[in-house]
């Protein structure tokens, strides 16, 4: 059904500057970015964005939009570019920079002493930074089962979690969905994810449960956020499918997602890790932020 509302009359009767895309109901047409600067954020979601997604935007311009929308975040970017966020006053809420790669991962122990130094190398530099989250992955199965995997990554993370603990930085294994994206991938379930997290016995190792990969895996998203969040550490959107905007183009409705979230009493970040399909970029980030924002 089409929207009643044009986008004068919209824009008119934003209560606060976020009421309508707050409670789901979208724009006609996405805002440009001049016209979302005036929308105030609630302040119970801490927003975030990955800059990978914004490739041709440079760091500087994409640090200066978001610290305009009221991003205090910028993630998935190593030591060289933190002073960039820094000077902007952004943190980056996910750091990378120690992991081999998506499909070389902690379970397979040929890794583990590469893996291990790297990360043992960046951990007290993502805390010296002011950080505390931290990204890695489990790699592809390769033939592996899946409990096998699951011991392997245990034996190798534990080598890294005095480390951790003590500079009180939190490694994150994204999950990640084997069926679309990143075929093999071993750590593609939530509850394969929290078994291993378990098997660790430590705060400082969680799980980033990004939501668009969640859904195309196992869907159930709230419940199983509410059922496992004190195993997730960060969360990550994207939309279903396609991984493009948030709004009323895909099938979750993530106002209800993000309530969720708050219901459980989480204080960290959500990272925008949607690809932007519109001609504005910064238009369509403004708009999920504002989506989320509940």
């Amino acid at each position: 059904m089409k929207n009643q509302f044009s986008r004068r009359t919209a824009l008119k009767n934003m209560a606060g500057g976020a009421a309508v895309l707050a409670s789901g109901m979208l724009l006609p047409e996405r805002l440009q970015a001049a016209e979302l600067l005036e929308v105030r954020l609630k302040g119970r979601i801490k927003h975030s964005v990955c800059k990978w997604c914004y490739k041709d935007i440079p760091l500087e311009e994409l640090a200066k939009a978001a610290k305009g929308m009221g991003l205090s975040s910028i993630e998935l970017l190593g030591p060289d570019d933190w002073p960039t966020l820094k000077k902007h006053g952004l943190t980056c809420a996910m750091a990378w920079g120690a992991e081999k790669s998506l499909t070389e991962g902690f379970n397979d122990p040929k890794y583990h002493d590469e893996l291990v130094a790297s990360y043992e190398a960046m951990i007290p530099k993502v805390a010296n930074a002011g950080l505390n989250n931290l990204i890695c992955f489990s790699g592809n199965r390769n033939g592996m089962s899946d409990e096998e995997g699951m011991k392997n990554c245990a034996v190798g993370l534990k080598r890294l979690m005095k480390t951790a603990e003590k500079h009180k930085v939190t490694l994150s294994m994204e999950l990640l969905n084997s069926k679309v994206n990143h075929k093999d991938y071993m750590c593609d379930h939530t509850a394969w994810g929290v078994e291993l997290a378990k098997m660790i016995d430590s705060d400082q190792f969680k799980l980033l449960y990004d939501i668009y990969h969640m859904q195309i895996m196992e869907g159930d998203v709230i419940r199983t956020i509410k059922d496992n969040h004190t195993y997730i550490s960060h969360y990550h959107t994207g939309g279903v499918p396609g991984r493009n905007e948030i709004d009323e183009t895909q099938e979750l409705f993530y106002p209800a997602i993000m309530r969720a979230i708050v219901d459980t009493g989480y204080k960290g970040f959500v990272g925008q890790e949607f690809i932007p399909a519109s001609k504005d970029p910064l238009a369509s980030l403004k708009q999920s932020v504002v989506i989320c924002d509940v």
